[in-house]
């Protein structure tokens, strides 16, 4: 069995922690009608800070990235766009 690449992970503050428990709690009560215990609460969240955390930050990174490149495209216009006329 081939074994899987490790990601960097990414560290959450306590309450980030503590928030993201309870919503994965009222998650599994409103929406699947179960108790989850605080040991799945636990795994579930460290499953998420292993393995989705890094894809969606680098995935922000990239939306910046295309953002800031946009905003640079529009930079000489709105530069030009600021001279006043020498007459």
């Amino acid at each position: 069995m081939k074994k899987r690449e490790q990601l960097i992970q990414i560290r959450l503050s306590d309450s980030q922690r503590k928030q993201l428990n309870d919503e994965i709690k009222a998650f599994y009560l409103d929406e699947r009608g179960e108790e989850i215990g605080m040991i799945e609460q636990m795994q579930l969240l460290e499953l998420f800070e292993q393995k989705m955390a890094p894809i969606i930050y680098n995935r922000a990174l990239d939306d910046a990235k295309k953002w800031f490149a946009q905003m640079m495209d529009h930079m000489e216009s709105d530069y030009y766009a600021l001279y006043k006329n020498e007459d």
